[in-house]
């Protein structure tokens, strides 16, 4: 599976992005979809992941309640539609793809796409 993030740019606090990820493959419904995100010198972290079926969703605390995720097999891509953005959301953010249940450790992904960047101004 090859993944694309896109959707990145600038935005004003409180205002709203949204990402996408555009995979290739025919096996894009089999993998558990997850975003995480990393600053410079930082830990990368875990934002939100869905299921293959789109059954379940997980969100990371710092995010939960504003970031929402989604997919659609049929086209092969998932979003994160981010809401009430804060500064502290400036970073760049992957998009990745697993088939091991651990949908919150980055290790267990085997597919990353390149990255988009988001900017939250003040």
């Amino acid at each position: 599976v090859q993944l694309q993030a896109s959707g990145g740019g600038l935005v004003q606090a409180g205002g709203s992005l949204r990402l996408s990820c555009a995979a290739s493959g025919r096996t894009f419904s089999w993998y558990t979809l997850g975003w995480f995100r990393q600053a410079p010198e930082k830990e990368r972290e875990f934002v939100a992941a869905i299921s293959s079926t789109s059954e379940r969703t997980y969100y990371g605390d710092s995010v939960k309640g504003r970031f929402t995720i989604s997919r659609d097999n049929a086209k092969n891509t998932a979003s994160l539609q981010m809401n009430s953005l804060k500064p502290d959301d400036t970073t760049v953010y992957y998009c990745a793809a697993t088939a091991s249940g651990t949908y919150y450790r980055g290790i267990e992904y085997d597919y990353w796409g390149q990255g988009t960047l988001v900017t939250v101004s003040s």
